[in-house]
């Protein structure tokens, strides 16, 4: 396992982190009994970081997680959650509750990291004049240790780094193998704020895997499909030949700290942490999709 510092926190963190929406079956079945030993094996294979949310089949991945990490599998690890959400005010009191609930579920004192959740879903004067202070509160309280956000508008990401008052980031599918948009400006300006930068769905929400989420609009997956067959070049293997070459795209990236796994069973936990051994993509691979796909974003903003 590989890690590195987390921008201006000092965290040190595992640069594969776990991620929580699968835990609680967001994309498909999870046996929670498979749930309880992949978090185990997960830790004990050296991940430090998991990520979650209230969001999460409704809570259940943060409750799923605190019962796993009872008996002293909490100390050591980075917990990171999500306040507030799609459904749910972004108002200060709204926010306090939010967190206090997740702290609940995750039977912890402190969550290391809590980000606002979609923050596109706000106004952003919303989020700096109510969400953000009340997070505040929170460190102040020891609640929380750390202060991020979340959302796939990366202009907007943009905006809040500038604010200087957010210690990370999150995004999804801006920095994968068909659209790594996130590269262009804001993973530099990040870089120089000292900001956190957490990587998610790098494999397009299952379109790199050969299985797009069925959710998708038609003419995303289209699309997508296009840029796929543009790299065959990747593929090692048949089916879901792109999935390797897509986790080191992102876990080989200086810029990136964390890439989040979305792995509901031990099996593809253990595929994907084979992957963090340090070795990217070659550089005339890397050279050739930056090439292909500059400036292009596959989903809309």
């Amino acid at each position: 396992m590989e890690y590195t510092i987390f921008g201006r926190t000092g965290l040190r963190v595992s640069r594969l982190g776990l991620g929580g929406a699968p835990l609680a079956g967001d994309f498909g079945p999870a046996d929670e009994r498979e749930v309880d030993k992949m978090i185990h094996e997960a830790i004990d294979g050296g991940i430090n970081f998991i990520d979650t949310a209230p969001r999460y089949g409704n809570g259940e991945s943060e409750r799923r997680i605190g019962r796993a990490l009872r008996g002293g599998k909490r100390n050591g690890l980075v917990l990171a959650s999500k306040a507030v959400g799609p459904d749910e005010p972004f108002g200060y009191a709204d926010t306090i509750r939010s967190v206090e609930r997740s702290l609940q579920r995750l039977q912890t004192d402190w969550i290391d990291l809590m980000q606002i959740h979609d923050a596109e879903r706000a106004p952003f004067e919303t989020i700096v004049n109510e969400t953000l202070p009340a997070l505040e509160k929170l460190r102040e309280e020891g609640k929380i240790r750390f202060i991020g956000v979340s959302t796939r508008i990366l202009q907007l990401l943009m905006r809040f780094v500038r604010l200087n008052r957010f210690d990370s980031i999150q995004f999804y599918a801006r920095y994968m193998l068909i659209d790594h948009t996130a590269k262009e400006e804001l993973l530099p300006l990040a870089t120089e704020a000292g900001i956190g930068v957490i990587n998610g769905s790098v494999l397009g929400l299952g379109l790199l895997a050969d299985t797009p989420a069925p959710f998708l609009n038609r003419a995303i997956v289209e699309e997508a499909q296009r840029r796929i067959k543009q790299l065959r070049f990747l593929r090692k293997r048949e089916p879901h030949g792109l999935v390797e070459p897509a986790m080191r795209f992102s876990l080989s990236q200086p810029a990136i700290h964390v890439t989040l796994t979305g792995a509901a069973t031990c099996e593809v936990l253990r595929t994907n942490m084979a992957f963090c051994d340090g070795k990217g993509l070659e550089p005339e691979e890397l050279e050739r999709v930056y090439a292909l796909f500059q400036g292009k974003k596959l989903f809309p903003e």
